[in-house]
């Protein structure tokens, strides 16, 4: 087979997707735009019958879809953070009631990781200074 050749393009959008059951859109929302500070984007007027949400971080799309009759704690897909104070992110959500896992280290990193109300597994994430 032959190839294509790339040229001159680049990646217009690679959004990151979550998703939530179909009846706890208002729940994902006060988790991640109130919790997690995150501001919501509008979606296209074309997609709103999908369901779901869009949020904004460092510019960077996040689609909160909606899917049904997912075991999302079985999957290792996830969404990582990258934070300046990550003291300040175990506090607030190990305050919040979220169980903090550590994970496999990383070199010159500190991270942990949790699940959101809905399974969704995500990752906080911070580069160690002076190392």
């Amino acid at each position: 087979m032959s190839q294509i050749a790339w040229g001159t393009c680049k990646l217009e959008k690679c959004p990151v997707v979550s998703s939530v059951p179909t009846d706890q859109v208002a729940q994902a929302r006060a988790f991640y735009c109130e919790l997690l500070g995150l501001r919501e984007i509008p979606k296209p007027q074309s997609l709103l019958a999908n369901g779901g949400f869009w949020l904004e971080l460092a510019g960077q799309e996040i689609h909160i879809s909606v899917e049904d009759g997912v075991d999302r704690f079985k999957t290792k897909a996830h969404l990582a953070f990258q934070v300046a104070d990550i003291a300040a992110w175990r506090s607030k959500l190990g305050t919040a009631g979220f169980a903090l896992l550590e994970g496999s280290p990383i070199p010159r990193h500190e991270r942990f990781e949790t699940r959101d109300p809905f399974g969704n597994r995500f990752e906080i994430i911070a580069p160690i200074k002076d190392q």
